[in-house]
């Protein structure tokens, strides 16, 4: 299974998710290895949290992954209403500062 499919399992398997994105984005970076992601979760689990709690449930969820094996994450979570708010669209990730824990 690649990390890409990994991420989504997991996270559709711990949030009910509306919507849910998975973007591979190592390729935008120095080392072409599954190191990049971008994810897109849209559930109604989000109302009424504040961003910050809504990144730390994805980060709980893929800990291991974190620790492991991403270098990157950009994360990206909405309520129904905020992502049509958004236009059905997150914001371009940022360009990687270098290096990666994958050798």
């Amino acid at each position: 299974m690649s990390m890409q499919q990994q991420i989504q399992e997991k996270i559709s398997s711990a949030i009910a998710c509306k919507h849910l994105n998975v973007i591979n984005e190592s390729h935008m970076h120095s080392k072409g290895t599954e190191s990049h992601f971008k994810v897109i979760v849209v559930s109604e689990e989000f109302a009424g949290k504040r961003l910050l709690q809504r990144h730390r449930e994805i980060n709980e969820i893929l800990k291991d992954e974190l620790v492991n094996h991403i270098h990157a994450l950009a994360i990206h979570t909405y309520t129904p209403d905020e992502y049509t708010e958004q236009g059905g669209e997150a914001p371009d990730s940022p360009n990687c500062m270098g290096g990666s824990k994958i050798s």
